[in-house]
């Protein structure tokens, strides 16, 4: 059974468009998150990785019940979590933590290092006084921080030191599944290695479950070991992470991988580029979301939507053409 089971999981926001005068003043459906489904193996790290603004940050903040779905199951631990009433939200918490994209805006600027990673620590243990300022050290060491900055301010510390603090803040509720939104995207290159080296260590030394979110297909193809490609709100093709960058087979996977001027290029497998825009999830044609800029195309496509399914071991891609 996988720690983390996703099933149809939707969010829509519904638009006045009457603040936006090229919507025509009707009301439109923001389909931000469309029917999305996934699991996660306990101890593995899993990459859901696409442009910006195709649903992913909003992916973390559904499964952690910071905004509510509007349909679907998220699954954790075998038990059904999004329609749970709020007394219980306090409990999840403590099991899945996240780490957001903005290292600063997510600390509180007035309050110390021992303050905000004891916070978890006295919320959810009732841990306290020394006890409380003894483990806060152990975690910065943990996260490659000295005991010397407990009492220091978050405005003191390097985008770097900040990420690492949000790491260990994560920590410290002892969490099964941390779920890491854009973690590196604000950092110096350098800087992203290390922090990508420390969240793979802690992976595994601890033996934590991750969700690692990001735009960069070199972040993910490091640290993940399944892959889902995401495009418009809808997961396009999920699969272990070599098989993604080896044989990748929605076309949408295989042009992100051959315009990736790292990753080995991809281009003998493509007909010929994407052409266009990227597909809005505002009103999305009925078919395939993809199909508008897709190169292999057919009539279908245009009308009936491609059900995410296994074409081959251990490997779904929404293609009718695949």
């Amino acid at each position: 059974m996988p720690l983390l089971e996703v099933k149809n999981l939707t969010k829509h926001f519904e638009i006045n468009a009457g603040f936006f005068s090229r919507l025509g003043g009707e009301r439109k459906i923001l389909k931000a998150v469309d029917q999305i489904s996934f699991s996660v193996p306990e101890g593995k790290t899993f990459g859901l990785v696409g442009e910006s603004g195709c649903g992913k940050s909003t992916t973390a903040r559904l499964i952690t019940r910071l905004i509510p779905a509007t349909t679907g199951e998220v699954y954790f631990d075998g038990v059904e979590i999004l329609n749970r009433p709020k007394k219980d939200v306090r409990k999840l918490r403590k099991h899945i933590q996240m780490i957001f994209q903005d290292p600063y805006a997510s600390l509180n600027p007035r309050m110390r290092l021992v303050d905000i990673v004891g916070r978890p620590l006295t919320i959810f243990f009732g841990t306290k006084g020394q006890k409380r300022v003894d483990q806060v050290a152990e975690l910065l060491e943990l996260v490659g921080l000295r005991s010397e900055h407990l009492y220091r301010y978050p405005h003191e510390f390097s985008g770097g030191q900040r990420q690492r603090i949000g790491i260990a803040r994560a920590l410290a509720a002892n969490p099964k599944l941390i779920i890491a939104d854009e973690p590196v995207s604000s950092l110096d290159v350098s800087v992203q290695a290390q922090v990508l080296n420390l969240l793979k260590r802690l992976q595994r030394e601890l033996k934590l479950s991750l969700v690692f979110i990001s735009h960069d297909l070199n972040v993910v193809g490091y640290l993940a070991d399944i892959v889902a490609v995401m495009y418009a709100g809808k997961i396009m093709e999920i699969a272990d992470a070599e098989e993604i960058f080896k044989t990748p087979l929605n076309p949408y996977t295989q042009a992100l991988l051959a315009s990736n001027p790292i990753v080995e290029s991809f281009t003998k497998n493509i007909q010929s580029p994407l052409k266009g825009e990227v597909t809005l999830p505002l009103n999305p044609p009925g078919g395939c979301r993809l199909e508008p800029r897709c190169p292999i195309r057919v009539g279908k496509c245009q009308t009936t939507e491609p059900p995410l399914e296994e074409k081959r071991a251990h490997h779904q891609v929404a293609c009718h053409e695949v």
